[in-house]
Parts: structure tokens; C-alpha cells; sequence
């Protein structure tokens, strides 16, 4: 059937008619895709389910007062990406015809609205009666029960199936493990019932194929009913709410609703593959897989189909390819993406990004956001293409030529990979396909030690760090006779970089002599293979560790053979020398021609930050006074700590005014104004900002929005204005690329001296969108503290609820001033809830306590059983009934649900020394195979409930042998 036809609708149908479906005919609010960016949830790299954004709804976090918790129906159709983390389908991809790091999940949802039947009814009628699927093909899936957790068969759900008319043999029981749907350890979840798809028909039976991983039938659509609550002891208790969750996945339904085996042969991926053929002239596309896919051509094409839709979708939704977390996955995929492009279907550079229109062609009209940026993203694909290429041929050389060194051994060196990996950013699953297709292996457990040692060494480990100090610093005589026979290094070129055309930063090449090298407190004309040493350059282009900035890394090759990858772990500055810390992959020579690659990414970062630090110290004197003084700082990659000198704690207020300060330079996005001048004229510059350390002379002077000139004009004032310091560091050229900027923590480290820490860019977005998320949390809270309980157990449950709070406001990055106000907030709930608690437990003690009084009326002893929820409560019971009565003692026992029995107790004052409280509980609890303890007076403990009935004999017993 034509594609577009009613036989045949297409995608952009297939999504719409979802969409209106539950919009027009059961009222459901339609609701835009969510961005793949999670929001406020750091332990997600993306969003992989539709149900992401409504977290909150399902743990009840949600603000009372929030748009969300006014939702009841809604449907949508939201962008999803599983790569990395738990749901990781990247090296799936291609390989078959259904795994996808990027897809759209059709999704309906009842918060405290309808629940199964109406959920059930409104799935059946949208596949049987609007998508026209034929009810002999579809089979349904529920829950058959669990033993273990106490649960029943979900027998209300199969009833439903069975009253719409699905046949008995197509409505089947599975166990928890298809039929369980849980959000985490803990948490909402439920059972859900699943609908699977015959891809055969014919009037065939195939229900012995359902959940059997068979191609022919497969599940197209969940259906989850939350209804308990799994607690952190791990039981299941029923939810207040009933919610319906469900997911459909559009590129399985359009499969089947455009009768194709394959996701890639609908028209969600039709056009970017022929766009792929248009690009590449290779052969087309014939959807062929395993042994029957000669040279991988069509593995390729599917995984760059499916890639470069993750790259449009992400990078349109603030992330881009990176160093860490999601931006590191995302490069993975941008450059496995590449590398299929390139070494498969030999395209040439730039196919990536000539498939973003197309994609936003296919997309667009669901996501509009895709339209409104299609240049950048093809621009930061090109740029990332560009580097990759550039590492990915260099790489392929390397291997090529290590493989033919060891042959004929079909072990590849460890050492080869993780310098791959490591420096040329190689993913491992690539590394492996590369050897994989020339019949050579990798031993992995040697690798991941590798990694491990690479991760302790980063993280300052004692050994890893005893090895670098050994190389990296020279000792006194090694530095004489340098000073006597060697130049010092030219690092200037560490500052060559400019903004290219479309705003990223451009770093020049460098290229160095190796003079000598330092192994072992000596120098050395030569170093073997393996060794560790220190490298001292002519010149270079990395930035040594200095002025409180961390050292740069990267790696350099010899010109003359650039296969092989010196990597430089570290760099640090000796009397004008810069040791460049390298293991030899090869022999390494005094007068070898080398080419330096400092890390852009890492550098980029580190300039951010420096930038970011110098704007944080202007605010500081901004809001807190021109006397406060720096005094100390250190930038890296991945945040920058400051710390000064301040009277006392730095309010919340002053907090909040410091970040204003930074946003607003900021956003004036003001030149970053650099250059060499002597010392002496930078000292008499009027309001610059030093630190107590000697500086170098001519020196390097950086201002804020202020040319040098401005700066530097005799009784000039312009410094006052703005930020003006001494300082060596790289730097951004305009301050707008800094983006964003957060304190996350402020504290006193001594008396006088405060530490700020602070994040940038994408960090302190997500800072603050976690910090957003906290303060609704607390308000939820709060709204319901003042709402008020009668119940001791509510207010206990409200008590544990801001117990927990506490806990994550104090261990989440976030806003600082944002987490100093919800802990005073959080505090002053504590104690209204602790004192709430407090009183009814009083009220409660007192009416048990009259009861008890007309029950055992001027008795001497009252021994009895009572319920009470804690021991607390208990020993108030105690209390108040021999206030009343001052000749009566008292024992009182409360069996608890879990088995225990809780014991209080209290003599008479008149009844000492011969009858002590401390030892009636004793043995009592004794008799319950328990403990106890106190004093003559008053005393407390608990037992077994097997022994309570014993356990009031002996009380009574006990009493009569000392009264």
C-alpha cells in the first residue's frame, strides 16, 4: 500500500491520531515532549521514559500549588535516549533492527483519575478500532501473582480483557518479572498488563511466543497500574492514589502499522537513509544483518540513521558532545556515528551534519524546537566531525601498526588500547570493533585495571602521586645544570587561541624539540618504552599547574612518526621549566621533533572557570566590601573554589546579590582584555587585585570589559569598575561563554576565612533546577505541616518526610543561598513537627491513662496491656497515671505489629527500696526472651510476644513479693 495511505498512514499520522485520540475522546490534556535533558534528577544522564517528568506526581512531591498537581488526564509524545547508565542500547544499535538510542514514547497518563478498566477499554479501542489492527493478531499480558511479595493474581485485570472480548487463549499470566513495574528500590509501582502483536497471523495461536524474545511477536505497549508503594524495608504498601502509566514506542507501532519487520523501513528512517545513499554514493540500503551483511554497509547505515537523530534531538536541547556525563556519551555517539560514515561507508567529511535537515524534516513538525536552530547544531557536528577525524585517522594507524608489530600474536597491548581511549578519546566498543575485524582480541581485565589505576591516580592516590612527584619536579642540581646548558621553556604559545567564525575557540598547533628528559632526579638523553618520565620542550603550548589553575593534558607525537601517542598526564612549571609528565610508549630522544595536542575540551573548561573566578572575586568586593581579600583559589575542569577573608558567615541575601553580580557581567558578555605590562606600572593601578605571591616581570594583567590602556592610564579609576588582576592564567576572550554561575557551598574553613565553591555553564543550570525542585519539595511539606494532623502517625510520617529532606538538601548541588534557606525552613518544621508529636502524644497518654484509672480503681498495682505506637508514648502512658494516682505502681505492656512487645514501668515512691522498677522490668522482660534497664523509679525494655502472657504472671508475681 502506498505510505500516507489509510492501508499505510504514516508516522506523522500514526503519532497524531495517538495524540488526538485521548485529547478529543477521553479528555486528556496534551501535553508538549519534555526536553531529553533531565530536570532536576542528577541520577539521570537522559530522559529514557515518558513518565520521567512526572515523577513527582507518582512520589507525591509534587507541589500542591504547581501546575503539575493540577494535571488528571494527560497524553503526550516525548523524546526518549537510552545511551550509558542503566538503559544503555548503544552498542546494540545497528546490529539489529530495533535497538535505537534515540526514540519517541507515546504515553497516556491518569493521576488519581480512571485506573484499569477505563485504561484497558481506551487501548484496546485506539489499536482495534482507530489503528485498525486485527484483535486476532493482538495478544494481552497481566500479572500472575507473586508469593514472595504477598501479592495475588491480578484478576481484575484479566476480567477486563476477557468483558472487551479478547479470547481466554489470548489473555495470559506472567510473573513479576514481565508483569512488575517498579520505578526503582523504592517507590511507586504496580502491575501491569502488556499488548503484543503477531507479526504472522494467518489465524495461528501464538501465545507460546509471548515474552519469549521471538521476532514475531513482539510487546508494543505497557500498561502500568501503580498502586503500592515499595518502602525502604522493602514491603509493598498500597498507594493513597491509583496512577496509569503507559508507553508506547511510535517506531514499533508505525512497524506494524506499516507492515514492516524493521523499525528502519518506516518512514521515521526512509529518509535519512536515502539521504545517507544521496551522501555517501555507496550502495543503498537493503536492511540485511549479521553474516548476511557483507562489509557492515548496512549496520552503518542504521546506526548513523539512528545517531544523528540522538544528536539533533540533544544538541537542540542544551546538550553537546563533551568530556563528561551526557556530553560524554553524546560523543561517543557523535563519533561512533563518524566513524561509520567514514571507514564504512566511505563518505566524505560532513554527511553527519548534512543529515540534520532531513531529520528535522521527519521531527520537526512534532518537535518544533528542532527548527529553530538547524545551523548551530549542523556547525557543532562539523566542528566535533572535524576533531575526530583528524584523532581517528591517527588512531587507525596506530593500531594498523601495532598489529603488524606483534604479529603472530593476535593479542593486542593493553597499554596501545588505553592510550587510545584515554587520549584520542577512542570508545572502547570501537577499539574493539577495529580489532575485531583484523581477528585480533583485547584482553579487557588487563584494561580495566588500567582504568583503575588511571582513576586512583586522578582521584591523588599516595602511590600514583609518589610517581608523578618523582618526574615532575626537578631536584636542585638537575635545575643548576640546566640553568647552565638549557634555555628556559617558551610557553607563549599556551595563550594562542581566538574565537573562530560561529563562536568556538580555535587553539593553534605547536610544534617543539624535545631538549632533555628527567627520570629518576637526573637528566637523561634517552628513555626506554614504559617509562615514566619527565619531557622539557623548546617550547609548548600547555599550560602548566600555576596560579591556581590545573595543569593542562593531551598528549604529542613525533613528527616523524605520528602513530605513536606520548600521553602527557601532567604538567608543571620548575624554574622557568615546563616538565611535561609522559609514560614512553616508545623509545623517547633528546632532538626528537614532537607535535603537542593540549585537551581543548579540558582546557576550555578550565579557562571557563578561571574567568568565572575572577568575576566571583569582583562580586565579592562588590557585596561584601573593598576589604575583602582573596586568599587562596583553584580552577579545574570541573568547578573552581575561592577562598577570602570575611567577618562571619556570608548570608543568604549577600549569597544571592554575589551570583546577580556574576549573571550580570554575564550577560553584558564583555571583553576579556589581556597582555604583558611591567610590574611596576601594573602596581599602580587603582583597584587591582593581588595575591600575596611573588610575580614575574614583565606581568600578565586580565580586565573585565576595561582595555588595558584604560587600565593603565596614570590616576586612572576605571579598575574600580570592574574586575582588573594580575594572573597568568587562559582565559575566555568574552565572558558570556561562562553561561551561568552557582555557589554550592560557603563555609568557614578557620575563623575569618570563608571557602566558596562554585560550578558553571551546564552545572549550575542543573544546580539550579535541582535546587528548584528541593524548594517545591519543602513547600509541599510545609503546606501540609500548617494543614495540621490529629494523627501521631501522620505527623511521624510528615517528621520522617523532612528527616529526608534534610539529608538531600544537605548532599545535593545546589544554589548555597537556596540551601541555607531550606534549612532554616526545614529546621523550624522539624521542631514544629517534633513538638506536634510531642503534644498529641501527651493528649493520648492522658485519655489511655484516665481509662486505666476507671479500670483498676484504687488498686496498688495496675498491670495491664494497652496499644501504643511507641515506647514514648508508652512511658507517658506510665507517667500520667502515677501523677495521678501517687501510691499506684504501674507496668504496662504493648504488643507491636512486628512481634514485639514494648514494656514501661514505675514504682511508688512509697514503696522503696524494697521494690525497684528497674528490677521488675528484668524480670519481666525476661520471661519474653528480652531486655530492660533503668532505675528504682521509672524503667523501660521489651521482649517477644511468644512470652507475654507469662510476662504478666511474673509481674504480678514480682509485685506481691516485694508489697
Amino acid at each position: 500500500p502506498r505510505r500516507g495511505s489509510a492501508a499505510c498512514p504514516s508516522a506523522a499520522s500514526v503519532r497524531a491520531a495517538f495524540l488526538r485520540f485521548f485529547q478529543e475522546r477521553h479528555g486528556h490534556q496534551r501535553l508538549p515532549s519534555a526536553p531529553v535533558r533531565p530536570r532536576g534528577d542528577a541520577r539521570l544522564l537522559f530522559v529514557n521514559a515518558g513518565m520521567n517528568q512526572f515523577k513527582p506526581v507518582f512520589l507525591g512531591t509534587v507541589h500542591p500549588r504547581s501546575e503539575l498537581a493540577r494535571y488528571r488526564r494527560v497524553v503526550n509524545s516525548q523524546k526518549c535516549v537510552r545511551a550509558g547508565g542503566k538503559h544503555n542500547d548503544l552498542e546494540d544499535v545497528g546490529r539489529d533492527t530495533y535497538h535505537h538510542t534515540f526514540f519517541e514514547m507515546l504515553g497516556n497518563w491518569s493521576f488519581g483519575d480512571y485506573f484499569k478498566e477505563e485504561a484497558c477499554a481506551m487501548a484496546w479501542e485506539l489499536l482495534t478500532e482507530v489503528y485498525k489492527i486485527p484483535r486476532d493478531r493482538l495478544y494481552v499480558t497481566y500479572f500472575g501473582g507473586d508469593a514472595s511479595l504477598g501479592l495475588s493474581v491480578d484478576e481484575e485485570c484479566k476480567d477486563v480483557w476477557l468483558r472487551l472480548g479478547v479470547p481466554a487463549s489470548h489473555v495470559l499470566p506472567f510473573p513479576s518479572k514481565d508483569n512488575f513495574w517498579e520505578m526503582g528500590d523504592t517507590g511507586p509501582c504496580g502491575p501491569c498488563t502488556e499488548i503484543h502483536y503477531d507479526h504472522v497471523g494467518g489465524g495461528r495461536n501464538a501465545a507460546a511466543l509471548v515474552n519469549q524474545g521471538s521476532p514475531d511477536v513482539v510487546e508494543i505497549w505497557n500498561l502500568v497500574f501503580m498502586q503500592y508503594n515499595r518502602e525502604v524495608e522493602g514491603n509493598l504498601l498500597p498507594l493513597p492514589q491509583h496512577h496509569v502509566d503507559t508507553g508506547m514506542g511510535l517506531e514499533r507501532l508505525v512497524a506494524v502499522l506499516q507492515n514492516k519487520r524493521s523499525n528502519y523501513d518506516t518512514d521515521l528512517f526512509t529518509p535519512i537513509l536515502d539521504a545517507i545513499h544521496r551522501g555517501c554514493g555507496g550502495p543503498r540500503y537493503q536492511g540485511l544483518v549479521g553474516d548476511a551483511d557483507t562489509g557492515r554497509v548496512n549496520m552503518a547505515y542504521r546506526v548513523v540513521a539512528d545517531h544523528v537523530r540522538t544528536l539533533c534531538v540533544c544538541i537542540t536541547d542544551g546538550i553537546y558532545p563533551g568530556a563528561s556525563g551526557a556530553e560524554l556519551v553524546l560523543r561517543q555517539i557523535l563519533r561512533r556515528a563518524v566513524r561509520f560514515c567514514s571507514e564504512v561507508l566511505h563518505s566524505p567529511p560532513g554527511l553527519l551534519a548534512s543529515l540534520v535537515p532531513t531529520v528535522v524534516e521527519v521531527l520537526g513538525e512534532a518537535y518544533p524546537e528542532l527548527t529553530k536552530n538547524t545551523d548551530q547544531v549542523m556547525n557543532i557536528i562539523n566542528e566535533n566531525e572535524a576533531a575526530f577525524l583528524s584523532s581517528l585517522e591517527r588512531g587507525r594507524r596506530v593500531i594498523e601498526r601495532t598489529v603488524q608489530q606483534i604479529e603472530p600474536s593476535t593479542d593486542f597491548p593493553v597499554e596501545v588500547a588505553w592510550s587510545l581511549y584515554g587520549n584520542l578519546g577512542f570508545p572502547l566498543d570501537m577499539i574493539d570493533l577495529m580489532l575485531e575485524e583484523k581477528g585480533i582480541s583485547l584482553d579487557s581485565t588487563a584494561f580495566n585495571k588500567l582504568a583503575q589505576e588511571d582513576a586512583e591516580r586522578k582521584a591523588g592516590g599516595t602511590q600514583a602521586g609518589q610517581q608523578e612527584d618523582a618526574n615532575a619536579y626537578l631536584d636542585v642540581h638537575s635545575l643548576a645544570q640546566l640553568q647552565n646548558n638549557v634555555p628556559a621553556t617558551d610557553d607563549s604559545p599556551k595563550y594562542a587561541y581566538t574565537l573562530g567564525q560561529h563562536g568556538q575557540y580555535e587553539f593553534s598547533p605547536c610544534q617543539a624539540t624535545v631538549l632533555v628528559l628527567y627520570k629518576d632526579q637526573s637528566l637523561q638523553k634517552e628513555v626506554g618504552a614504559g617509562q615514566r618520565c619527565g619531557v622539557i620542550l623548546d617550547r609548548t603550548n600547555f599550560y602548566a599547574e600555576q596560579g591556581g589553575q590545573a595543569s593542562d593534558q593531551g598528549y604529542m607525537i613525533r613528527l616523524e612518526q605520528q602513530d605513536i601517542i606520548f600521553p602527557v598526564e601532567s604538567v608543571h612549571l620548575c624554574g622557568g621549566y615546563v616538565i611535561h609528565e609522559v609514560t614512553a610508549v616508545e623509545t623517547l630522544r633528546a632532538g626528537d621533533q614532537v607535535q603537542l595536542f593540549v585537551d581543548e575540551a579540558q582546557r576550555l573548561a578550565c579557562m571557563t572557570n578561571h574567568t568565572a573566578t575572577h568575576m566571583l572575586n569582583f562580586a565579592l568586593r562588590c557585596v561584601l566590601g573593598d576589604s575583602t581579600e582573596q586568599r587562596g583559589s583553584h580552577v579545574t575542569a570541573e568547578r573552581l573554589r575561592f577562598d577570602f577573608d570575611t567577618k562571619g558567615p556570608v548570608t543568604v541575601e549577600q549569597l544571592q546579590q554575589i551570583e546577580q553580580v556574576v549573571q550580570d557581567v554575564i550577560k553584558r558578555n564583555e571583553v576579556v582584555h589581556m597582555g604583558e605590562v611591567p610590574l611596576t606600572l601594573a602596581r599602580r593601578v587603582q583597584g587591582l587585585r593581588t595575591v600575596d605571591e611573588g610575580y614575574p616581570d614583565p606581568v600578565r594583567i586580565v580586565s573585565l570589559g576595561v582595555p588595558l590602556e584604560s587600565v593603565l592610564t596614570c590616576n586612572s579609576e576605571a579598575a574600580m569598575q570592574t574586575s582588573v588582576e594580575l594572573c597568568c592564567g587562559t582565559h575566555l576572550l568574552q565572558t558570556g561563554a561562562v553561561e551561568d554561575l552557582a555557589i554550592i557551598s560557603e563555609r568557614q574553613i578557620v575563623k575569618g576565612i570563608s571557602r566558596v565553591i562554585a560550578v558553571t555553564g551546564g552545572q549550575a543550570k542543573q544546580a539550579r533546577e535541582v535546587g528548584q525542585c528541593l524548594d517545591m519539595d519543602v513547600d509541599s511539606v510545609s503546606l501540609r505541616m500548617k494543614q495540621g494532623s490529629t494523627s501521631i502517625h501522620e505527623m511521624q510520617k510528615l517528621s520522617k518526610e523532612v528527616g529526608q529532606l534534610t539529608k538531600v538538601v544537605i548532599n545535593t548541588a545546589m544554589p548555597q543561598w537556596q540551601r541555607k534557606k531550606l534549612q532554616t525552613i526545614l529546621k523550624a518544621l522539624q521542631r514544629t513537627a517534633n513538638t506536634a508529636i510531642k503534644k498529641l502524644e501527651i493528649k493520648q497518654a492522658k485519655e489511655m491513662a484516665e481509662g486505666l484509672l476507671s479500670k483498676h480503681r484504687n488498686q496498688c498495682v495496675v498491670i495491664d496491656t494497652i496499644p501504643a505506637d511507641s515506647l514514648s508514648i508508652l512511658m507517658k502512658v506510665v507517667n500520667q497515671l502515677c501523677d495521678k494516682s501517687p501510691d499506684t505502681s504501674v507496668l504496662l505492656l504493648s504488643p507491636q505489629a512486628s512481634g514485639e512487645v514494648l514494656c514501661a514501668c514505675q514504682v511508688s515512691e512509697n514503696c522503696l527500696p524494697m521494690f525497684s522498677a528497674a528490677d521488675w522490668a528484668v524480670a519481666v522482660c525476661a520471661q519474653m526472651e528480652g531486655k530492660a534497664g533503668g532505675s528504682p523509679i521509672v524503667a523501660k525494655g521489651s521482649g517477644s510476644a511468644r512470652g507475654m502472657q507469662g510476662a504478666l504472671t511474673a509481674a504480678m508475681e514480682f509485685a506481691q513479693s516485694k508489697l
